[in-house]
């Protein structure tokens, strides 16, 4: 399964974010980190905040910053809240299935749950589990770090 631009941005947002506890970052400053698009954030940023993820303010000051500790915040929640498309292969949608042999094909049941094991995978991590090398993401994307926000320099599991 391959997630879309748009659900990997999210993640990278609540990362960076999830890295940026303790003060309101700028859609600028995530996407000077990243290299990406001003312009594809913004609508990420959006979606973020209608589904409660993160909260935003405008203004002088203003910026975003997670709504929740990142403990709450579900890998496979965003996913589902970000990915349109859950279809791997056309017999997954109704209504256009074109597959001749769709009635008799096994593979459907296999790719089904292939996918299941997939979102349960992602259901189980949460943004704490995947910011808990903080440092070395910090380094990285070049987040200052706050002096509360200390933590072990780890490389990934």
């Amino acid at each position: 399964m391959q997630l879309t631009l748009y659900t990997d941005y999210s993640l990278r947002v609540l990362l960076y974010l999830g890295l940026s506890r303790h003060r309101t970052v700028t859609i600028n400053q995530i996407a000077d980190a990243y290299g990406i698009s001003r312009n594809h954030l913004v609508k990420v940023v959006h979606n973020l905040g209608n589904h409660g993820f993160i909260k935003t303010t405008r203004g002088r000051g203003g910026g975003l910053e997670l709504a929740r500790p990142p403990a709450e915040i579900g890998i496979g929640d965003v996913v589902r809240k970000t990915e349109m498309n859950f279809e791997l292969v056309e017999c997954f949608n109704k209504e256009k299935n074109s597959c001749p042999i769709t009635a008799a094909c096994f593979l459907k049941g296999a790719l089904y749950q292939a996918q299941r094991a997939f979102m349960a995978v992602l259901d189980g991590a949460t943004l704490a589990d995947v910011v808990d090398n903080a440092d070395w993401l910090r380094a990285t994307l070049h987040i200052q770090q706050d002096e509360s926000e200390a933590s072990s320099c780890q490389p990934p599991r």
